[in-house]
């Protein structure tokens, strides 16, 4: 979403992503793989009680925060809710209406996860990213670690 002129000099990364839960809601964990010339770096994490999609977020959330300086991100995730939020400008719309659903009479419902769509939001205007949705559990090597490292992060 963020944007610059001199955005084109900024570090190239690649993020992969995925959250998983053990029960919705349930104890959840988030893994994310970081590539940035080569070199990865894979971060985890994971809460008692959570969703899937508050675990997917975070794992975006976690992956944007590690990085030290503004960048240009390629964020690859098996999360349509997330891709489909940024992609088809729901979040846009989201902020727009004061973190507010589209809603066909009167004011729509709030916002799911607004505490992690806030701070998505807040790391998108550091940085430039671009979102791209993969097929969860369909053999893509670096979602299928990310997913792993999300299982391994579930508190027992």
């Amino acid at each position: 979403m963020a944007g610059s002129e001199n955005s084109a000099s900024w570090p190239q990364v690649e993020l992969y992503t995925d959250g998983a839960c053990s029960g919705n809601p349930g104890p959840g964990g988030w893994g994310t793989i970081l590539r940035y010339q080569g070199v990865e770096k894979e971060l985890s994490g994971g809460e008692k009680s959570t969703t899937n999609n508050r675990m997917e977020l975070t794992a975006v959330i976690k992956g944007l925060e590690a990085l030290k300086q503004p960048c240009r991100v390629a964020v690859y995730s098996d999360s349509s809710y997330i891709v489909n939020a940024i992609n088809e400008g729901w979040l846009a719309n989201w902020i727009a209406r004061g973190w507010r659903k589209a809603a066909k009479k009167g004011q729509g419902k709030p916002v799911l996860n607004i505490d992690l769509w806030q701070g998505l939001s807040e790391l998108l205007e550091t940085h430039q990213v671009q979102f791209t949705w993969v097929k969860g559990h369909a053999g893509h090597a670096e979602n299928e670690r990310a997913d792993r490292l999300a299982v391994a992060a579930i508190p027992q």
